[in-house]
Parts: C-alpha cells; structure tokens; sequence
C-alpha cells in the first residue's frame, strides 16, 4: 500500500495543506468539551465568576484577607492590586501571575468565610493571635479537597461584587454569552476545516485514480503477448476499474479519518491528563477493549478480502467469455450450462461478501457497546468524585466528552481497517502490473536501418519457443523476401505460419537467430519505427467503435480522401461502402459487429494498404473472401503493392498461387520453398495441400 504513495509527488502541497486542516479542525474539536466545562461549573454553578482573583475588591475586605495570608502572599498580592477610592483594582497581569496570585486569596476566602459563619468578632483577635492560628488554620484548608476551596472562594467574590453593587446575573450572563459565541466560533472553523479536507482528499484521491489509470494503461499498452498471457483479459479490467476504485476510495478515507483519527487521539489524552487524571484507567480499559475487537475481526476477515479481488476477477472472466460467446451458446443450446456456471461464479463471489459483511456488522454494535460501558463507568466514578469534592460536574461532562473523541478516534481507524485489506490487495495487484517489465522494448541506442535496403525482410536460422514450453514451435528458419517480393507461407493447423509472421511485428522475441528488416536486427530497433514500416492485418480481423473513415485512417491519420478511397477499392470495399447511407462516415460498432465477416477482414486490409508501409503482412487475412472477390482484391493488391514487401499467411493454394516464394511448414520446419510449380514437383507436403483443394486440370496447368 505504501507503494501508492510514489503517485501521489504531485499533491505533496495539498498532502501539506490537508494536514495543516486536520490539526485546525482537532484543535477545534479538542477545545469544544473545555468550554462546556467552563459554561457548566463557571457559567452556571460559579455563576460567571472564574477564580478568587476579583478585578474589584473592597479596602475593608482586603485588610481582612490580608490578615490570613503570609507576608510574603501579602506582598504578592498587594503588588498585583492598585488602591484608588476606597477599592482594590486589579493590575493587568498575565495568566500565569493570575494562576499564583489564586492560591493565596482562596485560601484565605476560604478562612474568612469559615470565620464569619462563626460570626466571629476579627476586631478583638490580635494581629499576633491571627499569626499564631494562621498554620493551624491553613493545615485545615490544606486538607480540603481544591473543588470546595474554590467553590468557598467564588461564593466570597460573588458577595463581594453584590455588597459593591454589581450585577451578578449580568456577569453571568456576559460570560455565558461570551463562552457560547466562542464555542459557536470555534465550531463554524471546525466544519469549514473539515469541508477543506473534504474537498482535498477526494482531489487528490481522484487525482491518484487518474494517473493510475494512466499508468496501468501505458503501462498494458507496452506489454508484449507474453506478459498479455500472464496476467488474463478480465483480470487487468479488474485491476484497471475496481481496484483502482477500492485505492481511491481508501485513500479518500485515509487523509479524511486515518490522519485525523491520531491526532484527535493523543490530543484527547493529554486534554484528559489536564482535566482529571485518575479516572484516565478507565481509557486504557476501553481502548484494549477496541483494540482486541479489532484483532479479531481483522483476523477474520482479512483472508477473505484478499479472496474477494480473485472472485471478481472470476466472475468477470465468465461474463466477458458469455457475452463474446453468445452466438456459440445459442447455436450449440448450453444456456443452461452457462447460466449454472455464472450462478457459481456468483454464488461464490456473494457467499465471500456476506461473510466478510457479516462479520463487519458486528464491529459497530460491539464499538457501541463498549463507548456506552465507558460513560456509564465515567459518571459512576465521577460521581463518587463531585460527591467527595475532588470533581466538578463540568470536568466530568469534559472528561466524557475527551474519553468520547477518544474512542472514536480508534473508532474511524477501525472503520478504515474494513477498508485497508481489500484496498492492500488490490493495491499489490496495482502494483503488480506496473512493477511488470516488457520483455520486449526499444533498446536504449537503437539502430536506424538504412534506406538502400527498404522493404527486406530476412530470417536468419530462426527458432522459437513460447515462453515456459520446452518444445520449440519454429526450427532454424531461413529466407530473404526482397523488395517488391511476395512471400507466403502455408501449412497445416498448427505448423507455425502466424507464429512466424507474429515475430517481425516482435509481438514475441525470436529463441534462437535472428530477424531482420532494412538490414538490421529488429530487437535492436525503435519499436516505433519497426512497426511504422509494417502493414500488419491479422488473422481475425478488428475494428473499432467508430466509422469506416476512423477505421481506413486508423494507422496513418493524415491520409487523404483520395488515399482512403484508393485503399478501399483495392481491397474490394469501396462497394459495399458506397451501398451504405452513410458512405465513409458509417457507424462501426464495436468490435464491428455490425459488418460481417468478409466485410471486416476487407476493411482490416484497406486498413494496413491506407498506411502505405514498406512491408505488408496478412495473417490468413483472405479466409473470409470468396474465391471471386479473393482472386480480384488479389490482382488489385498485386499491382498496388509491386513496390513493397508482401508476406502472406494462407490455407487455401489458390490465394498464393503466384507468389515469388512460397514456404511449406511442417511442425514448424520448413519443408519446401520455391514457386508453385516446384513445389508441386519436390514438396511431398505440399502435393497434399494441392490434391484436396485443387482439380486435376488445375494441378496440371
């Protein structure tokens, strides 16, 4: 999977700028739960009062504070305060002078209001008495828990801002009002962050979709016939569609949740170890808990995710083979064999996918079950905790809260882990096919053939083995074919003919010898240049959705009309062309299945003539045609192409009757070589090809 990283350099600042947003919408997240605290125990239960630091105090309330604090608290405290009109003002200080400066005056609201619900007269102690009580008293304080200290502190500032006149309610309210806009704040610029992210992920996931898409298909478009044979038809459809699509969507996931989920994470922790740490057991409970679920189901279903892709691959494999077959299935009546066997492919693809479903189903209720074990285990022990005065309500409500986003930061990682093994697998298979070198390319100093010998070919003691068999299917094969020249080849089913004409084009790369065109080896060609001198028509005729013009043009875009129109009546097509309403610019479907057959193989030749090439192959490319039209388009092709190289694949004798020279094979050997008429007098094999498709008169003409 980390290999999908390679494709992603050209979205590293959006990879930067995601991330960025992923800590802008934590931080949001993280801050929320402390404001609801604040509103819960300052807002409400301190009503707006934040400490036992008040920016007002009375001289008369200040003298007596002052009297429960040590000297030196004295001087810290009487250095943050100025004395203007009978009142104490608050200095501007900094939090951390604010945070110090709390301690001393609650601990002496703290005595003060312990002293005056005594009714205590301060007026008859002594300043040294109060100095001698004041350890004593501080011990009692000390033992205290620090909620009830500051509980006692704020009810003392809360009276003393009501005996100065002030608006307590209004103080309240100023301060909820200013927490609750914060808070409204601070969760518009979470949603806009995570509207950001959104809208990046699915850019640059969709981006990573597209450029491997591009890269399986150069990389595919390269492959030679044997690297085609390793991997099947359906299965690069398969890795090209639907594995690319389950990376994609992974990778969405990943820079939405899998970033976002650690982040989210370890900032609830350390806000949990600020808020109340000895209830953090609790975490460490329900996340082992999270943790050993996800064990399970990941062991479950992990074979299976990797089973899955194969499935796919099967059930497209059966489509594609019923689909192309249709004609086949019909003729021979094995629908029901056909049907059964796509029910099986099915059968098992779906029985897979309720299994893994299934075992997924139960992630959910189960991650249910242990967050709402989790808060009912919080408010039980927090409770015990407001009841001892350890624990505020609102820190509870925040440590439920912080122990929430913990949780579910585990939570979308497990969501993603659904994701990740099926995404790892067709990731690999990705993978697999990039990381495929072609056996056959263009090397890296190639040779460009000379022009003195345009349109010669040569194989020179020429043998061939497809890889991975260990007979050889074409032995020590030897002939020149000059310009101009037509050579063919013929033989039984099986002898090697397409074989042969197949490693010119280099769609395999000769065992032994070597293959020459223009004088030069042709694995030491550009493949751009071999294959632009060929006129290549093979043995099953292809076309493409389109028109007949797009087809005509298919090799040489720049062709003329003229050209076009020449191509087609050399190749006997221009008729049937011009029957069409359309003409030129007819609809080809795909595959053309709208032509028939003779029709496609006579395009398919038009094709190869419109590019004008120095060397023509037809591979068994006039097996369609009847004798007439095979015998015309013939004559047509002789006087066209006198000029280039033509290599001819055929059954029938008749199609190369006059051919320069003619190659028996036999099991891959050549057997005989020569004119027709000297093969009839030397070739044993090809007296027998002529006696069962030619006449008496015809074998003695």
């Amino acid at each position: 999977m980390l290999k999908m990283f390679r494709y992603m350099k050209k979205s590293a600042g959006y990879l930067l700028l995601i991330f960025g947003l992923l800590f802008v919408q934590a931080f949001c997240d993280l801050s929320l739960p402390s404001y609801t605290s604040k509103i819960v125990d300052v807002g409400i239960q301190q009503k707006g009062v934040e400490d036992a630091v008040p920016d007002k105090i009375r001289e008369v309330s200040m003298e007596m504070l002052l009297l429960f604090m040590t000297e030196e608290d004295q001087q810290e405290v009487l250095d943050a305060y100025e004395k203007k009109e009978g009142l104490y003002e608050l200095k501007k200080i900094s939090k951390d002078q604010r945070e110090e400066l709390n301690r001393p005056l609650a601990e002496a609201m703290m005595i003060a209001s312990g002293i005056q619900e005594k009714n205590v007269d301060l007026s008859s102690v002594s300043r040294e008495q109060i100095a001698q009580m004041l350890p004593q008293m501080k011990e009692k304080v000390d033992d205290m828990s620090s909620s009830i200290i500051t509980q006692a502190a704020v009810t003392y500032v809360q009276t003393e801002y009501a005996k100065q006149g002030r608006d307590v309610d209004a103080i309240q309210m100023r301060y909820v009002l200013h927490s609750g806009l914060l808070m409204l704040g601070l969760a518009a610029l979470g949603m806009l962050a995570a509207v950001l992210v959104t809208f990046l992920a699915s850019r640059v996931a969709a981006g990573l979709g597209r450029d491997l898409r591009n890269s399986v298909y150069r990389k595919v478009i390269s492959f030679s016939s044997s690297e085609m044979n390793q991997f099947s038809t359906a299965s690069l459809i398969t890795r090209s569609t639907n594995d690319i699509q389950q990376v994609q969507m992974f990778m969405t996931m990943l820079f939405r949740i899998v970033l976002y989920a650690p982040i989210l994470g370890i900032g609830g922790v350390i806000k949990v170890l600020n808020t109340e740490r000895s209830m953090t057991w609790i975490l460490g409970v329900g996340v082992a808990a999270i943790l050993v679920l996800i064990l399970v189901l990941m062991t479950v279903a992990m074979p299976k995710f990797k089973k899955l892709q194969v499935l796919i691959d099967k059930i497209n494999m059966v489509t594609r083979e019923i689909l192309t077959g249709i004609p086949v299935i019909r003729a021979f009546s094995t629908e029901k064999h056909e049907e059964e066997r796509f029910e099986e492919a099915n059968r098992r693809l779906t029985k897979t996918n309720l299994f893994v479903n299934r075992a997924m189903t139960f992630m959910m209720p189960l991650m249910m079950l242990i967050m709402n074990g989790l808060s009912v285990l919080i408010i039980y022990t927090g409770a015990h905790g407001i009841d001892d005065g350890r624990l505020q309500v609102g820190d509870m409500m925040a440590f439920i809260q912080y122990a929430m986003q913990i949780i579910m930061s585990f939570l979308m990682i497990s969501m993603v882990s659904i994701m990740m093994p099926r995404a790892s697998v067709s990731a690999n298979r990705i993978v697999e096919v990039l990381e495929t070198e072609p056996q056959i390319c263009t090397p890296d100093s190639p040779q460009k053939p000379s022009d003195l010998r345009k349109g010669e070919v040569i194989f020179d003691h020429v043998s061939f083995a497809y890889p991975g068999a260990e007979e050889e299917v074409l032995t020590d094969i030897n002939f020149t074919a000059g310009k101009g020249e037509t050579v063919a080849f013929i033989g039984s089913t099986g002898s090697g003919k397409s074989t042969l004409v197949n490693l010119i084009p280099r769609f395999y790369d000769v065992t032994k010898g070597a293959v020459l065109v223009d004088g030069v080896d042709i694995r030491k060609m550009d493949l751009k240049d071999l294959r632009d001198r060929l006129g290549y028509v093979p043995q099953k005729g292809i076309l493409f959705s389109g028109t007949i013009d797009s087809n005509l043009r298919y090799g040489r875009k720049e062709a003329s009309s003229e050209e076009i129109e020449k191509a087609a009546q050399v190749a006997q097509a221009l008729t049937f062309i011009r029957e069409k309403e359309d003409g030129m610019d007819a609809p080809i479907a795909q595959g053309g299945t709208n032509v028939s057959g003779g029709q496609k193989q006579r395009l398919s030749i038009a094709r190869a003539i419109a590019r004008n090439p120095e060397i023509y192959i037809f591979d068994d490319s006039f097996s369609a045609l009847d004798y007439k039209t095979d015998a015309t388009l013939r004559k047509a092709l002789k006087e066209y192409t006198k000029d280039a190289t033509t290599l001819i694949v055929a059954q029938r004798i008749s199609t190369i009757l006059h051919a320069d020279q003619i190659l028996v094979l036999d099991d891959g050997v050549v057997v005989g070589k020569g004119t027709h008429k000297e093969l009839l007098k030397s070739c044993e094999v090809y007296q027998q090809i002529a006696r069962s498709q030619l006449s008496e008169e015809e074998l003695e003409a």
